[in-house]
């Protein structure tokens, strides 16, 4: 088994890097420097092409076409858009003829585009798959996906102080606080593409290839005539193959297919999702060939590494960017961190369990933790050894040993130690996505913010009511407690005021989706009534009580088994 030495590059061992902003913050020096990087600045790239950066977390992009202008993303909200128009009307008056999206991620500020004059018929491109993947973040996994949100981009940071938030690595914020309140309204694509296209948009001819990056729907866009690509490919930071907020695997063989392909097309300029615009083909060249190995480089030796046999943990430190990765800081690790990326590689290739067999059959987590706290001598011991290893700025065991203690004990001083870990972390990473992590992470343990609301689905009454009623019955099936459903073997329809029908087929401890036929018994009510079960102001009982709902059968049986699910509208 090879040795592994203790990588210093996912944080610095001391405070040499550190420094301390005008607001307060205190942040690694490559961390503040990415803020020049993605600077706001409305880029005129070429005659008719430009580029708004440092709106938000993404780019707003506009081409002209013989029939007026192409709007490439539009953004987390109707105000980001609506900023990246006026800047646009700064420089022509002509009108937004057509929008294309790069993936799900930046849709939602389209309205924009229409109090802005262009007409609601006008054409809207995207990848097949964006719909779907705007449903599935926003349904089933909705409380962990919004959970790693607000820890990942610093949604719950304050906005001075040593806490505060510098720079989210792709943008300043995930949204402009300066756009809020917020309106986020997703505009469905009207025209589609799968792996490749050849379409006219606003007069221009556009090559579309499929490049999946970040997301498995993201495409680059090609206007051959004007010698400019549009990608969500190559990113101001070295591409986040792990994201710490949880994410699908991306596969780096097929990112480097999608940056070989951008690669080939010789583009003169060079757009993204995010970050500065490129121009000029060498220099594109130069700096996306880097790019690009740098990614190759993890993947080869995450797979090298793991055929000599080494666990994950130790492969994430066993291996480290070249020294030249610093250089450019489209290689740099500001955004993730090479160490995590690796261990996703060989986690996406070989799975969760990398031959540790300690990891085969573990303790519970709370129960591994007391162990280990007696095995060493008991609490006073382990917070002695853990208060050295802080004085000694060995951050990696000062943050395991007191992970033991809060995991075990869950004492407020010992809470105390571990943010203070996560805190001294988040000083010295140059990666946003680690800073903002640790500090979010911080405050919930020291208790400035309750993060315990992001623990539990909760139901928005907008996205029941904008949605098939079909869809936020069955998100139920993920909200069965079994020892509560054991037993129960019942047909369930729902028949909503609109006549819509949907259901559920409770047996052996899940919640199967069925479309409501042959029922044994049926709830009738409306859909604004249902929403307002779900999201808790409305009690099961109470509506039972006054008629605004109605069951069809054997209304204990139904009562009964509506109580399985973990929501409290149903369970009062």
């Amino acid at each position: 088994m090879l040795g592994v030495p203790l990588s210093d590059r996912s944080f610095a061992i001391d405070d040499t890097a550190t420094v301390t902003l005008p607001g307060g913050q205190r942040a690694h020096r490559d961390h503040v420097a990415q803020s020049e990087v993605i600077r706001r600045e409305f880029h005129v790239v070429t005659d008719g092409v430009w580029c708004l950066v440092g709106n938000g977390l993404s780019n707003q992009t506009f081409i002209e076409g013989p029939d007026g202008i192409i709007a490439i993303d539009t953004g987390e909200s109707t105000e980001e858009m609506r900023e990246a128009i006026a800047e646009l009307r700064a420089v022509t008056d002509r009108p937004i003829v057509a929008v294309l999206y790069t993936h799900f991620h930046y849709v939602c500020g389209t309205e924009a585009v229409f109090e802005d004059g262009g007409s609601r018929e006008i054409p809207i491109w995207a990848h097949e798959r964006v719909v779907d993947n705007r449903a599935r973040a926003a349904t089933e996994i909705a409380p962990a996906y919004g959970r790693g949100l607000l820890e990942q981009f610093a949604m719950a940071l304050p906005a001075d102080g040593p806490d505060g938030v510098v720079n989210v690595g792709l943008g300043f914020f995930y949204r402009n606080p300066a756009h809020a309140p917020f309106t986020s309204v997703f505009v469905p694509p009207t025209h589609t593409f799968g792996a490749t296209a050849s379409i006219t948009v606003a007069g221009l001819p556009v090559e579309v290839t499929h490049a999946p990056s970040d997301a498995d729907d993201s495409v680059t866009y090609w206007f051959p005539t004007l010698g400019v690509a549009v990608n969500n490919l190559v990113w101001p930071v070295l591409f986040n193959v792990y994201a710490i907020r949880g994410e699908e695997y991306r596969d780096p063989q097929v990112l480097v297919a999608g940056i070989d392909h951008l690669l080939a097309l010789g583009a003169d300029h060079l757009l993204a999702t995010h970050g500065p615009p490129m121009s000029g083909r060498e220099v594109i060249h130069e700096r996306v060939t880097r790019y690009r190995d740098a990614i190759q480089f993890l993947w080869d030796q995450a797979v090298r590494l793991t055929n000599r046999g080494l666990f994950s943990a130790d492969l994430g430190l066993a291996v480290q960017l070249p020294p030249e990765c610093d250089d450019d800081n489209i290689t740099a690790e500001r955004y993730g961190v090479a160490e995590h990326h690796l261990r996703q590689i060989r986690s996406g290739l070989f799975g969760w369990f990398d031959g540790d067999e300690s990891q085969l059959f573990p303790l519970p987590t709370a129960e591994r933790s007391a162990r280990l706290v007696a095995g060493f001598g008991g609490p006073a011991v382990v917070r002695s050894q853990a208060d050295a290893a802080l004085v000694a700025d060995d951050l990696r065991w000062a943050t395991e040993l007191s992970t033991w203690l809060v995991r075990s004990e869950d004492d407020p001083a010992d809470r105390q130690r571990l943010a203070r870990c996560l805190r001294l972390i988040a000083e010295r990473t140059p990666a946003a996505n680690i800073r903002s992590w640790c500090l979010t992470r911080a405050l919930a343990l020291d208790g400035t913010i309750d993060t315990s609301r992001l623990f539990r689905h909760r139901f928005s009454r907008a996205q029941v009511l904008g949605a098939p009623p079909d869809r936020s019955v069955h998100i139920l099936r993920v909200l069965v407690d079994p020892e509560l459903a054991h037993g129960i073997d019942l047909r369930l329809a729902w028949c909503f005021s609109d006549g819509t029908v949907t259901g559920l087929h409770l047996r052996n401890s899940i919640a199967c989706p069925t479309d409501g036929a042959d029922a044994d018994a049926t709830v009738h009510c409306s859909i604004e009534t249902w929403a307002e079960l779900l999201t808790g102001r409305l009690a099961l009982t109470a509506a039972l009580a006054d008629g605004s709902v109605t069951v069809e059968g054997d209304e204990d049986r139904v009562v009964g088994a509506l109580g399985v699910f973990d929501v409290d509208g149903l369970r009062s």
